[in-house]
C-alpha cells in the first residue's frame, strides 16, 4: 500500500471545512472512553465497559440501520462480575443519526491517523472545487451512503460501524473525478520507503482495487474488522457527485426566460 505525503494541486481558498473535520475527529478521539491512548481511556475492565455502553450509544449499527430493530438490552457501562452489566436503554436512539456521529468516532490512533492524513491531503481541492457548504453536503452525503451500503450487504450485523473512512473514500472518488492527472508524492515500501511522485489516477485507482479486493475477502485476513464495502461505496458514491463539475461536462441549460444573456420580457396570451 502506497502512502501519500503531497499532492502537487494549489488551491485558491483556505479549505476551512477540512481543517475544522480533521479538528474535530481528533477532538472527539481525545475523549472517547475506553481507547488506549486517548486522553479517557486506560486498558481496565471498566473502562472497557464504558467503551461499549457509548459505542451502543453512537455507532451506527447495520441491524438498527436497516431494520430499526433496537436492543432491549445495552451495556450500561458498569461492570458486573467478570464482564459488562446490560441493563434496557435509558436513552433514545435514531440510527439515521448514528450515521452521523459514528463518522467522527475513531478505533485507535493509527485508524484516526491514516483517515486525515487522506482528508487533509484530497479534501483541500475537492472543498475548492466545490466550495465550503457544498462540500459540507458532499462529505456527509458519502458518509452516508457509504454506511448504508455497508449495512445493506451485512443487514444482521450487530457490530458498532465506526469511522470516517466511507466519507473520505468519497473524497477520494471526486478527486479521481476531477484531478486525475494531478500529481501526488507517495512513498512506496520497498526494503525501505521509496518517495515517488506519480498521477492522482494511478495512485487512487490502485486504493479502489484494494478495497474492492479486500471487501470480498481476498487478500486480506480478519477482513470483517474493516468495513472495505463501506469504502467501495463511498468511493463510488463520490464519483457520481462530483461528475457534474468535472472538466468538459456540459454546463446546465440557461433558465427559461433568458434569451441571449438578456432576461426576457413576459409574454401575455389573450
Amino acid at each position: 500500500m502506497v502512502i501519500p505525503v503531497h499532492d502537487v494541486n494549489p488551491v485558491r481558498r483556505t479549505p476551512v471545512v477540512t481543517y475544522a473535520l480533521i479538528a474535530a475527529n481528533v477532538f472527539v478521539f481525545l475523549f472517547m472512553p475506553g481507547l488506549s491512548g486517548s486522553t479517557a481511556g486506560d486498558s481496565s475492565l471498566a473502562q472497557t465497559c464504558h467503551l461499549h455502553a457509548f459505542l451502543e450509544h453512537y455507532a451506527a449499527v447495520p441491524r438498527e440501520l436497516i431494520h430499526h430493530q433496537l436492543p432491549q438490552l445495552v451495556p450500561t457501562g458498569d461492570v458486573r462480575g467478570a464482564g459488562c452489566a446490560l441493563a434496557p436503554p435509558g436513552y433514545e436512539k435514531s440510527p439515521a443519526l448514528s450515521v452521523l456521529s459514528a463518522m467522527f468516532l475513531h478505533g485507535g490512533w493509527l485508524h484516526l491517523l491514516g483517515n486525515m492524513l487522506f482528508l487533509l491531503i484530497f479534501g483541500n481541492n475537492i472543498e475548492d472545487r466545490m466550495g465550503h457548504v457544498r462540500f459540507a453536503l458532499f462529505y456527509a452525503a458519502c458518509g452516508y451512503a457509504a454506511s448504508y451500503g455497508f449495512a445493506l450487504v451485512n443487514a444482521d450485523s450487530t457490530d458498532p460501524l465506526i469511522g470516517a473512512s466511507g466519507a473520505i473514500a468519497g473524497v477520494l472518488g471526486a478527486y479521481l473525478v476531477l484531478y486525475p492527472k494531478a500529481r501526488v508524492w507517495v512513498l512506496v515500501p520497498f526494503l525501505v520507503f521509496l518517495p515517488l511522485r506519480l498521477p492522482a489516477w494511478l495512485v487512487l485507482g490502485f486504493w479502489f482495487v484494494l478495497q474492492a479486493v479486500y471487501s470480498s475477502g481476498e487478500g486480506v485476513s480478519g477482513a470483517g474488522t474493516v468495513a472495505y464495502a463501506a469504502h467501495v461505496v463511498g468511493f463510488l458514491a463520490g464519483m457520481v457527485l462530483a461528475w457534474p463539475l468535472k472538466p468538459g461536462t456540459p454546463p446546465p441549460p440557461e433558465p427559461r426566460g433568458l434569451l441571449f444573456g438578456r432576461r426576457a420580457r413576459p409574454r401575455h396570451t389573450w
